[in-house]
């Protein structure tokens, strides 16, 4: 199987955000779709076990997602995609609102957000399947949206835990071991660090 025709596939970037008891919990996903045109208005969305998000999820049965445009700023993705909801507050001095549910969306650098209720799950081993009815939906700016693509194509990595196929398993690249960054290089220079944690070069392990 050549692994490089998933690279083939786009993907748009959400952050997905819930609140409840204690802390809130929020992550980048590329796994949110709208699944059907009328009502009620129903999204898949796929989340790694090993994320906060997906026990807050777990826990309280809702979540709200953001559309984020094409110039949200790299250290927002790096924000929500590698930074750990255990030890930081990922929405902490940001522009950011309540849904009906309680559950957090950021504002700035985001086109639409939608609140969503959880009905139905499938379980898919390390992930877990959500199919969520909108509850709400809001439109919060204009302009094209951003995708998997430009993310990389702007120097960034997607999170080794995302559920696009390519950044599982890629073909060649380095992934931290400290905090997940995957580099999608053939070799790391000496003198290298995680551009995330600022981990050495020897932290890295080989795909």
């Amino acid at each position: 199987m050549n692994r490089k025709a998933f690279n083939r596939i786009n993907y748009g970037l959400f952050i997905v955000g819930v609140g409840g008891e204690g802390q809130p919990q929020g992550c980048i996903v590329n796994s949110l779709h709208q699944v059907t045109s009328g009502r009620p208005y129903k999204f898949s969305l796929t989340v790694n076990k090993s994320n906060e998000t997906f026990k807050a999820i777990e826990a309280k049965g809702t979540f709200a997602a953001t559309v984020l445009a094409k110039d949200a700023p790299k250290d927002l993705v790096d924000l929500f995609g590698y930074k750990s909801g255990r030890v930081v507050n990922k929405f902490e001095g940001l522009n950011v609102e309540q849904d009906g549910n309680g559950d957090p969306f950021v504002k700035d650098h985001a086109l639409a957000r939608f609140a969503c209720k959880v009905t139905e799950r499938l379980d898919l081993g390390s992930y877990m399947l959500y199919i969520a009815e909108a509850v709400e939906a809001e439109v919060l700016g204009e302009g094209p949206a951003l995708t998997v693509d430009d993310y990389k194509n702007g120097g960034g990595s997607t999170p080794a835990t995302a559920t696009v196929y390519r950044t599982l398993e890629g073909n060649e690249g380095w992934r931290c071991t400290i905090c997940g960054y995957v580099a999608d290089k053939a070799e790391l220079p000496d003198g290298y660090q995680c551009p995330i944690c600022r981990a050495n070069k020897d932290k890295f392990v080989k795909l």
